[in-house]
């Protein structure tokens, strides 16, 4: 159950309102009119909450659940137990997803600027923005309507952010240009220098880095992550991709669209990732690669040559999924003959 300090619910819903929304059908003989209070996770729901079941591994906890009402694809609904009402759909877990964003918005405080943000001359505020606490807003940064600036964010120099984005507290962002409704988590440092310098044994010579991050519309970047700003061509993250917590994006790197990053990847300068690129978590990419559409690189894998659009690959350095499995296989049998 959602602590009621941090989470506040919405009314409750008519089951058949609840299919509308999600596309989702109610079996026959099931009350549409059933009013849903709440969504809880199978093993918690009660017989006023709606859960959902995704994965085969919980239809024991399925089969027992309390809850009145439960998103399942319809190939599991006879698995139901007697009593619960269910809402069929293919997709369970994104209805389910749309169901507890209905119960859950997102609420936004009443634009207001606190008077202990510090904002230069020549800044541009749209309308209904909220500009928390401590908050540098520089010279000739413009911030578009409906955005909430977070506390002790710093926007640098001529930074634009779009309508409807979201920075939270102490991010620090510079040299880019942000779309609209994107969601920058709290200690991000977006736009500072590249990696960039030329080797030299009597120290190390710093090239300028003159590019800038673009960010298009509907991205999410979790907390803590840096994305540096390009070195003369732009680094570019593509519309709709989300980027987990704890990422390191180098210098000139452009993702496409659509792309989920988890935490603790890094990618170093110059790389490519077309669109719809999976990456799990910590893995690692070598510089100045192409990582094709679709392609899926599970975690901790070190990626060392070009990925072809579409391929899964694994281990260090990554190859592709059957041809790793097959080395480990082979491993598994050499290590049983020797102790043979």
């Amino acid at each position: 159950m959602p602590d009621r300090r941090f989470f506040s619910r919405s009314e409750p819903k008519a089951l058949a309102d609840l299919a509308a929304l999600t596309g989702s059908t109610v079996p026959a003989g099931m009350d549409p009119q059933f009013m849903v209070e709440d969504v809880s996770p199978l093993d918690h729901a009660g017989p006023r909450d709606l859960s959902f079941l995704d994965n085969v591994r919980y239809k024991d906890q399925f089969r027992v659940s309390k809850a009145g009402v439960c998103v399942v694809n319809p190939d599991m609904a006879q698995e139901a137990p007697s009593g619960m009402l269910l809402l069929l759909n293919r997709e369970p877990y994104k209805a389910y997803a749309r169901i507890a964003q209905a119960f859950y918005p997102q609420r936004m405080p009443a634009p207001f600027v606190s008077k202990s943000a510090y904002i230069a001359t020549g800044v541009k505020i749209g309308g209904g923005c909220v500009i928390e606490d401590g908050a540098v807003i520089g010279r000739g940064a413009e911030i578009g309507e409906g955005s909430w600036i977070g506390a002790n964010v710093v926007i640098g120099e001529n930074v634009v952010v779009g309508s409807h984005c979201q920075i939270g507290a102490n991010a620090v962002i510079s040299y880019s240009l942000i779309g609209d409704h994107v969601c920058i988590y709290p200690g991000c440092c977006i736009g500072q220098d590249g990696f960039g310098f030329a080797i030299d044994s009597a120290g190390h010579v710093k090239v300028p880095q003159l590019g800038r991050v673009l960010i298009e519309d509907h991205v999410q970047i979790g907390a803590n992550t840096t994305i540096d700003r390009g070195s003369g061509p732009d680094t570019v993250i593509g519309q709709g991709t989300w980027i987990d917590n704890l990422v390191q994006i180098g210098h000139n790197v452009k993702i496409g669209k659509g792309c989920v990053i988890a935490g603790q990847v890094g990618i170093s300068g110059s790389t490519i990732l077309e669109d719809y690129v999976v990456m799990a978590g910590q893995v690692g990419i070598a510089g100045h690669l192409r990582i094709g559409k679709g392609a899926r690189i599970a975690g901790k894998s070190g990626v060392l040559r070009d990925v072809p659009a579409g391929e899964e690959q694994m281990g260090y350095p990554a190859l592709p999924l059957r041809a790793f499995m097959r080395q480990i296989a082979t491993l598994n049998r050499m290590i049983k003959k020797d102790k043979s």
